[in-house]
């Protein structure tokens, strides 16, 4: 259900440059025979990023899930790219969460990066609804106008797929935005900021759950720490 987004997401990648690189051995592909279903990673090499990785689970029409976090280079304060789709077939429910993650919920820092998020906010309210993630505190690692919604056929037929392409534009257009000007974060700074992002992630990941149920739990923690969140193996 996902894969035009996968691919359009791929596709803006390698035009900027980017390269393949290698998942930890044993977590780049994962087939669930008692689930029927099957879940494949990718780690990006992109100019300007530190790290880049997204996951795809395919279990057919019970459930689709499509998540990708990019973190970018230790000389750039900017926000994370956010990508997290759930699409459960049985009962029709979309889960979608894009967002642009900010490391610091300081004012200044908002006003820097977040008129493109901003305004896709407001351009897309079936996307943007009051109700509150339930795993995470959103005052934490999220922003203010992050593009969420827990809805129905309607939401995944239409509003999420207009909104996609206008939400990759709008965080390539900040990326690039952000290369002309100096950071008032030092790339120390930068790496602590997004370590305690993955420790913090690591914690309250609600797919581990989801991801044990088809894979195992010590698949599913490998997983975890070593590919979604690999910061979090120091903490």
């Amino acid at each position: 259900m996902f894969d035009p987004f996968l691919k359009e997401l791929h596709a803006g990648i390698e035009s900027r440059g980017g390269r393949l690189a290698t998942v930890p051995e044993g977590l780049e592909q994962k087939r669930s025979d008692k689930q029927n279903s099957e879940i494949r990673s990718w780690l990006w090499d992109v100019p300007g990023f530190r790290r880049w990785r997204v996951t795809r689970l395919d279990a057919g029409d019970s459930l689709q899930v499509l998540n990708s976090v990019a973190y970018p280079a230790e000389t750039f304060d900017h926000p994370l790219l956010g990508i997290d789709l759930l699409w459960f077939g049985a009962r029709q429910k979309l889960v979608a969460v894009l967002d642009f993650q900010p490391l610091s919920q300081d004012p200044s820092y908002f006003e820097r990066h977040y008129s493109g998020l901003k305004n896709l906010h407001a351009q897309f309210p079936d996307l943007s609804g009051e109700e509150t993630m339930r795993s995470f505190d959103p005052n934490q690692y999220f922003s203010p106008w992050l593009l969420f919604c827990r809805g129905g056929a309607d939401q995944a037929q239409s509003s999420l797929p207009k909104a996609f392409t206008p939400f990759l534009a709008a965080y390539w257009q900040l990326h690039d935005q952000a290369a002309q000007a100096k950071s008032p974060m030092t790339s120390e700074d930068v790496i602590n900021l997004q370590k305690a992002y993955d420790v913090y992630s690591a914690e309250r990941d609600p797919a581990h759950g989801l991801f044990t149920s088809h894979y195992g739990k010590e698949w599913s923690d490998r997983f975890l720490h070593e590919f979604l969140f690999p910061a979090s193996q120091s903490a």
